[in-house]
């Protein structure tokens, strides 16, 4: 950043508490409202700008504070701080989902049909409005104050005005490449590149990683080229019809994914169900009759 900031320093209505986190593009700081007294999360964003950026930033950031839903960070304010870019949002007290099943961690189907659910809303909202999020992984999705999945970054969703474009719009990828899909790596995304992203998240909750891993170009070439790797064959233990219902959202082509993130939230879910109902009931041990010590805590703390 062109200007370094700390904690306790003032930016505009606000002054920074702490630091929350930081990328090569941007840091995120716990912030409070000098008259209001309330915690906000303050997005700082790196890079000088031309009149030209700057006029664009301002029309994109006002277009995200026109957002209003229940899973979505909502921006409350923006502005220009000695050339410096930032975005005021709603804290969300309970950090990220990303922190919360750390990757390599895998989640319970049910659990990830929740949190589905919840970001396909948020999604469906935005679709309906024109604009793709660009940057749909765990990272960007936040816990509220009652741990309801927040989605959050939308810094390169409003720069996409069309919702399909046939063309490239002339600019680079931006997002994050192991959730990206074949046509947002080509400057071409759409609504169904947010499904794929997301698609690829519910891949990496249910194995514990990634379908593809490499380099840059190594990963580019597989999100073009190769299918993901069967999540049964690696001893998932999920049905055809869930495991489908994930291929079906990963297709490379658009048009082969669900019509709508709707139709794939619903999708994930109803196939859910009949994998709860195939699954076989737990055999009950009967304790033996001699009393034996067993500690209230069986497993470790984390």
């Amino acid at each position: 950043m062109r200007q370094v900031y700390h904690s306790g320093q003032q930016l505009g209505a606000y002054r920074l508490l702490q630091p929350l986190g930081q990328s090569g593009h941007s840091a995120v700081y716990l912030g409070e409202h000098l008259q209001e007294r309330s915690h906000v999360a303050i997005k700082l964003l790196a890079g000088q700008r031309t009149e030209q950026e700057v006029a664009k930033f301002l029309t994109q950031a006002s277009t995200l504070t026109l957002l209003r839903h229940a899973h979505i960070v909502q921006v409350l304010d923006y502005g220009i701080h000695d050339d410096t870019a930032f975005l005021v949002m709603a804290y969300a007290p309970n950090g990220t989902l990303r922190q919360r099943h750390p990757k390599g961690t895998p989640v319970p189907l049910a659990t990830i049909v929740s949190y589905v659910n919840q970001v396909a809303s948020a999604l469906e909202y935005i679709h309906q409005r024109f604009l793709v999020h660009r940057d749909i992984k765990p990272h960007n999705m936040l816990l509220g104050s009652n741990n309801e999945v927040m989605l959050s970054d939308f810094g390169i969703a409003a720069v996409s005005h069309s919702i399909d474009p046939a063309q490239p719009d002339g600019y680079d990828f931006e997002g994050t490449v192991p959730y990206a899909a074949p046509e947002q790596l080509r400057g071409q995304p759409r609504r169904g590149s947010d499904q794929y992203a997301l698609g690829i998240v519910v891949y990496e909750w249910l194995s514990g990683d990634w379908p593809f891993s490499g380099s840059f170009d190594e990963v580019t070439h597989q999100h073009m080229f190769a299918q993901p790797p069967s999540l049964r064959m690696k001893g998932i233990a999920i049905t055809l019809e869930v495991e489908q219902v994930i291929m079906k959202a990963l297709a490379k082509e658009p048009e082969k994914r669900f019509a709508s993130i709707t139709e794939f939230a619903r999708a994930l879910a109803e196939a859910s169900r009949a994998n709860d109902q195939e699954r076989p009931s737990p055999q009950i041990k009967h304790l033996p009759s001699k009393r034996q010590f067993l500690s209230p805590l069986p497993f470790p703390r984390e």
